[in-house]
């Protein structure tokens, strides 16, 4: 396995200002090969809990090496996806601790990642985990919002840092009444919680304007 980190840019400045830890296999024959093949098996497996340990280690040794080597700039913030099957671990936290300590990074530079249908697999349990999670200083990311089945009063109580907007939603921006009108919405009400927005999967010039002008904070893609 290796880490690629894709870059998450401020709409206002233009710059990079975090990046998110992706996974990839690099097989010796058939070169690169896609999470979308081997992370079923991970989860089915329960392998994803071993292998989810080395992908936060990992990426904390790799935060803390960018905010050695780039002092004069602002500190990377990185986000690092987190499974379910991972916070449903009792020692989760205590895994989450180690990385932090092991690797001397500063946790304010690090985001966990974690999916609406991930949370709403036990959303008591996961919140407590979370909650402790965020108690050690590190930001909490909702990824893929609005395509589960989470209320808004569950977003209420998980208070996450950050919502990400789905890319299924950002591909209809200017061009589907019902995806402008959600991505609006959201952006909205994240700003008015208190949170801030990554719309997932931009690749258009035109989706770019439409999100700045939304005051949308940051894309990915």
């Amino acid at each position: 396995f290796r880490l690629y980190f894709q870059p998450i840019v401020s709409l206002q400045s233009q710059r990079m200002v975090k990046v998110e830890a992706l996974i990839r296999w690099a097989d010796p024959d058939r070169g690169i090969v896609s999470p979308n093949e081997f992370i079923p098996a991970l989860e089915n497996t329960g392998l994803i809990v071993p292998v989810g340990t080395w992908v936060l280690e990992q990426a904390c040794r790799q935060a803390h090496e960018w905010a050695i080597t780039h002092t004069h700039q602002s500190p990377l913030m990185v986000t690092i996806n987190v499974s379910a099957r991972q916070i449903s671990q009792a020692d989760f936290c205590e895994v989450l601790r180690r990385a932090l300590d092991k690797t001397g990074v500063d946790p304010a530079t690090i985001c966990l990642e974690i999916t609406e249908g991930a949370v709403m697999a036990d959303v008591d349990a996961a919140w407590t985990m979370l909650r402790q999670a965020k108690a050690l200083g590190v930001y909490l990311a909702l990824d893929d919002f609005g395509t589960g089945f989470s209320s808004l009063s569950f977003l209420r109580q998980l208070r996450p840092d950050i919502v990400k907007i789905d890319k299924s939603f950002v591909d209809g921006l200017g061009q589907s009444r019902e995806d402008t009108t959600i991505v609006e919405h959201v952006v909205g009400m994240a700003r008015g919680l208190g949170m801030a927005t990554v719309a997932e999967g931009v690749e258009t010039a035109d989706q770019v304007r439409y999100l700045r002008g939304l005051t949308c904070h940051m894309a990915q893609g």
